[in-house]
């Protein structure tokens, strides 16, 4: 397990050449490292203020940047302990020249997320805010971003705590029934402790519910385009992107390997590939990229069949709609411009093959019908939409732990029906506390906030 008696260093911004490169220290020995980095033994620097000052190699006394230094003094930190910053220029040599120096100066490298810990075992932040700073940095859309800001705030502490008190109430009134036998709860007070566990479990049964659009909304979805030929695939997935990315020629088999973009639907993040068309060929690289077609498919979450509206169904069609069968698809009849193109007949025949989620009429030309299709793309997950406001359960370990709760506190619930005695009824009280309680992280094992952290950036 880390060693909290140390002092750590990091750099806290993107490896790589910058304007500004920030490197961080955290832990007892941070000052003193700071004013030999400054070269000054006296330098007493005001708590959370901004300082222009060279840096020296404490070694051989060469000036290594000007800087901005500032220091954090504990418990008023991130991670309630002595912190330093150091907003350098973004060379990365002068950067690791600097990180070196403070090593020289006793201080080690800092693990993945080891700041993030210290914030949490020194009681500055609860462990869902912490994973939501993780979640911040890794949001691929404004709605995720504002739903990690939320939690990062403890939306899910705040939401939690009246409920943890209340379970905790009604496991202290049990308790003392049980302590003092005479002290037999009467029928009616059975009753309201009786609804009190209903009104939590079904508090606790609307968070977990949010989960499938709190997921869609962290980790999004990976979906394929597929189909035979000149269906339209490319030029449909370059109008979805909002640019030209992949190549549209009217000479079939243009695509040889897949292109994958992504994108972002209703807030919703979304990695689309555009595939080689799905045909029968003796061209070896043709057939290669039919190969990789089927494999992203089948690695999709999602899969959208394109068929040209404007001609009968053919064999390759048919085809990719039954290999699709297996999967979670939309068909996209593409080519709704023309006027040959007959949606009505094409939806029988498709209907008639293989039982669709949703069957969409688009122009990959003009744009039309390409609302209705990017509706259409989050309908199998999230009733087609995704409402960002609110608080919702986006990390799967919060909602193990959540359903967790729920089977404990069911079988409380159950239990205080049938007027079973108290001890039998606390047992599934008591582990719901602690589920909830490794959500926030106060009763988390060392070794699981290790897995936990071992996620997060270096410098954070």
């Amino acid at each position: 397990m880390v060693d909290f008696n140390d002092t750590i260093v990091a750099l806290a911004t993107p490896p790589g050449r910058s304007g500004i490169g920030v490197i961080r220290l955290s832990g007892t020995a941070s000052l003193r490292a700071l004013q030999r980095l400054v070269g000054c033994e006296d330098f007493d620097p005001r708590p959370n203020v901004l300082v222009l000052r060279n840096l020296i190699d404490p070694l051989t006394g060469v000036t290594l940047d000007q800087a901005f230094v500032c220091y954090f003094k504990a418990p008023h930190s991130f991670t309630g302990e002595d912190v330093v910053e150091l907003q350098c220029h973004g060379s990365p040599v002068l950067l690791r020249a600097i990180i070196d120096a403070t090593l020289a100066l006793g201080a080690r490298m800092a693990t993945a997320g080891e700041f993030s810990l210290r914030a949490v075992a020194n009681g500055r932040m609860k462990l869902s805010e912490a994973e939501a700073i993780r979640d911040l940095i890794d949001a691929q859309t404004d709605a995720a971003a504002r739903q990690a800001t939320r939690q990062m705030n403890g939306a899910i502490s705040h939401a939690l705590q009246p409920l943890k008190d209340q379970l905790l109430g009604i496991i202290v009134r049990l308790e003392s029934s049980l302590e003092f036998v005479e002290d037999d709860l009467p029928q009616l007070e059975q009753q309201q402790l009786l609804d009190q566990v209903r009104l939590i479990h079904a508090r606790f049964e609307e968070m977990a519910a949010t989960f499938k659009r709190g997921r869609l909304l962290r980790d999004g979805l990976r979906v394929t385009l597929v189909g035979r030929p000149n269906a339209g695939k490319s030029s449909l997935f370059n109008m979805l992107l909002g640019r030209s990315r992949a190549i549209v020629h009217e000479v079939a088999g243009t695509t040889r390997d897949a292109i994958t973009e992504s994108l972002g639907v209703d807030g919703v993040p979304i990695l689309i590939t555009d595939t080689a068309g799905l045909r029968a060929s003796v061209d070896p690289v043709e057939v290669i990229g039919v190969d990789r077609t089927r494999r992203e498919a089948a690695d999709s979450d999602l899969v959208i069949v394109v068929i040209d509206g404007s001609q009968p169904l053919a064999d390759e069609d048919q085809k990719a709609l039954l290999e699709a069968a297996v999967h979670s698809h939309v068909v996209a009849l593409n080519k709704s411009d023309l006027d040959t193109f007959s949606a009505a007949r094409i939806d029988d025949e498709a209907a008639a093959l293989v039982k669709t989620s949703a069957i969409v009429s688009v122009s990959a030309k003009t744009g039309a019908g390409l609302e209705s299709l990017r509706s259409a793309l989050l309908q199998p997950f999230a009733n087609g939409t995704v409402n960002s406001e609110g608080l919702m359960i986006t990390n799967a370990r919060h909602h193990d732990l959540l359903l967790r709760a729920i089977e404990a506190i069911a079988s409380s619930e159950s239990l205080l029906q049938q007027n079973a005695s108290e001890e039998l009824t606390l047992v599934g009280l008591h582990d719901a506390l602690r589920y909830l309680g490794q959500i926030s992280g106060e009763t988390t094992s060392e070794q699981l906030l290790g897995e936990i952290f071992s996620t997060f950036c270096i410098g954070k």
